[in-house]
């Protein structure tokens, strides 16, 4: 029987969650976490697939233009953080630009699954959460976002990033 929900963990990688990562988000960091955690066990309990999202750039990669050189393939910054181990029934799908469908095969992974609505999770909500966000929607995906289980380096960006999402793109904020 294929499942119509995923739950998408966004860059939930040392770079961004560990204090000695490459950009640290900050102290928010723990609190997400701890929700992921909770919301990870919720999913696994109904059987709804648990999809993570990776930044994972070569080095010299040119989004290192804007942002210092962060989660670099092989690297202890690039892995997802030990407290949110995928399982083995877990996907992992690694990203280089900010959306997780842009050059990545979600969307006909999504598809071979019979999912049509998406819920994120993760870090950053303005960059990476927003802009896949656009495009599930672009794509007809349904996206949730859950409020608690998502965090971005700025209290005013990360508010913007959800409003943008609930009034631009129709996704649900719970």
């Amino acid at each position: 029987m294929k499942t119509q929900k995923a739950f998408l963990v966004i860059d939930m990688l040392n770079d961004f969650i560990k204090p000695d990562g490459a950009l640290y988000i900050g102290e928010a960091a723990q609190e997400v976490t701890k929700r992921i955690q909770t919301i990870i066990s919720s999913a696994r309990q109904e059987g709804i697939p648990i999809i993570y999202i990776c930044d994972n750039h070569r080095p010299g990669d040119a989004e290192f233009n804007m942002f210092k050189p962060h989660c670099i393939r092989g690297t202890r910054g690039a892995k997802i953080v030990e407290e949110l181990s995928p399982g083995p029934e877990d996907y992992i799908i690694p990203k280089r630009r900010y959306s997780a469908f842009f050059g990545t095969d979600l969307d006909a992974t999504l598809r071979e699954m019979g999912i049509s609505e998406l819920v994120l999770v993760g870090v950053c909500t303005n960059i990476c959460v927003l802009y896949t966000a656009v495009d599930a929607r672009m794509r007809n995906y349904s996206v949730t976002v859950i409020k608690e289980g998502v965090a971005s380096f700025s209290q005013e960006a990360h508010e913007f990033a959800l409003k943008e999402m609930e009034n631009t793109l129709g996704v649900k904020i719970e």
